[in-house]
């Protein structure tokens, strides 16, 4: 092989390999504001599972997780976005 088309192979490793981790970097990151988001739903019904899998009552952690859903259900409709990105500006008008 010529040397160019060596180094053009390397380049095109070397792509790829970069479109891969940017790819698990936007993954990663849009997981943590998930849980974050959902962190403690998620926390509490695990432990309702794990009590009922034990024979308990879990009624105190499924109460617990739909007010903790119905808390960032609040929470997320607050968060700006690219639809109500420009509302304070627009109050006046």
């Amino acid at each position: 092989m010529k040397l160019t088309q060596i180094r053009n192979k390397r380049k095109q490793l070397g792509q790829g390999m970069t479109e891969y981790i940017i790819i698990v970097a936007l993954i990663a990151v849009s997981a943590i504001g998930v849980y974050s988001l959902f962190g403690q739903t998620i926390r509490n019904q695990t432990a309702g599972l794990t009590n009922e899998m034990a024979g308990q009552n879990a009624q105190t952690n499924i109460g617990q997780a739909k007010a903790n859903a119905n808390l960032s259900t609040t929470n997320s409709n607050k968060t700006k976005n690219m639809g109500t990105y420009n509302d304070a500006n627009n109050v006046g008008q």
